[in-house]
């Protein structure tokens, strides 16, 4: 019950209900009797009306109560508890509130820890991964001064390993640089309508002469039986193709490395498939390769580097396309990533 009514009920018990009372007594009863009718009446109402008045007091007071408590729980980082109330008076609905603020601020507390939890990680994945390269110039350089390389080829394989090094430190940061403006939706993206077959075909290109150069063997296949147009900022999503592929580089354990592209159409998408023959992915892993900071067992060997956000940057920007990416894998075959792009449809103009 409402608030207001209750207090409508007291007021009628008070003020109206004794009025016409004595109004009824005045022309039913003999004279003699309506004092004292009136008496008893008086009683009544007053009994009835402190009645009343405790009545909306515990339906005040209660509620108040609790709110006190859980003010004092909040104001001590308390918010482990609930605030349970059955009226569905003006009170009632302030406990409510009080309590979607309080899982609102138990929710927030909660993903604030999370991303403390998850920079802290981060702060570690980083400074275990530039270690590895800065050891590797400062052994080198030492090696240079104290004259180990001795020999022109030597200096110049020294000279060019440090440079190698120094790249590495340079992806690596320029990777964090990049996930620090996705996390805070900073990306500039510059989307344009461009010709699918084109620029996949160019991507495709691009990669053959970098993983050729590498011993890498690749191969390249558009399955679209027309051309059509996509709508895609080009250099955010040259990364996705790119990161992909750095990614199965790490983790390839055979002899001889492929990578596979495949572009197919798919209704109303363009599908992407990027394949690899490495050591794949283990079942339980695979659901959360593209979270942030995840990293398999296997990739946790200092050797192979990475800050363990390249994939969540992946989904991040393919996911800002308006499309979706996942993978399938078999460990000891490879693993193979798919990701779809809308294809842009004009909309006719009737005139």
């Amino acid at each position: 019950m409402k608030l207001r009514t209750k207090l409508l009920i007291v007021f009628i018990s008070v003020m109206i209900l004794p009025t016409i009372f004595t109004s009824v007594a005045m022309h039913t009863f003999a004279p003699e009797r309506v004092n004292e009718i009136q008496q008893m009446y008086l009683m009544v109402v007053f009994l009835t009306t402190g009645l009343l008045i405790y009545w909306i007091y515990r339906g005040i007071s209660v509620p108040l109560a609790k709110l006190q408590k859980a003010a004092r729980n909040i104001r001590e980082g308390n918010l482990d508890f609930e605030i349970r109330q059955d009226s569905d008076d003006e009170i009632g609905q302030l406990c409510q509130d009080f309590e979607e603020m309080r899982l609102r601020l138990k929710a927030n507390a909660e993903e604030k820890v999370a991303f403390d939890r998850e920079n802290k990680e981060l702060i570690s994945n980083i400074s275990h991964d530039l270690k590895t390269p800065i050891t590797a110039i400062k052994g080198y350089v030492e090696g240079i001064m104290d004259g180990v390389a001795d020999t022109p080829e030597k200096i110049d394989r020294y000279i060019r390993t440090i440079y190698n090094k120094a790249n590495e430190m340079d992806l690596l940061i320029n990777e964090l640089t990049l996930y620090s403006k996705i996390d805070t939706n900073r990306i500039p993206y510059n989307f344009t309508t461009i010709s699918a077959k084109g620029y996949f075909e160019d991507c495709a290109e691009d990669l053959r002469m970098e993983l050729e150069a590498k011993g890498v063997e690749f191969s390249y296949r558009n399955w679209m039986e027309e051309d059509c147009k996509v709508i895609v900022d080009p250099e955010q999503l040259r990364r996705v193709i790119n990161n992909i592929v750095s990614n199965s580089l790490k983790y390839v354990d055979k002899p001889q490395t492929r990578i596979t592209m495949e572009v197919k159409d798919v209704g109303d998408f363009i599908q992407v498939e990027m394949g690899d023959n490495g050591k794949g992915i283990a079942a339980k892993d695979l659901p959360y390769i593209f979270d942030r900071f995840y990293r398999t067992d296997a990739s946790r060997n200092s050797s192979k580097g990475g800050s363990g956000i390249g994939l969540s940057i992946v989904r991040k920007i393919v996911e800002e396309h308006g499309g979706n990416i996942w993978a399938t894998s078999e460990e000891g075959a490879g693993t193979t990533m798919y990701f779809v792009i809308r294809k842009y449809q004009e909309v006719p103009i009737d005139e």
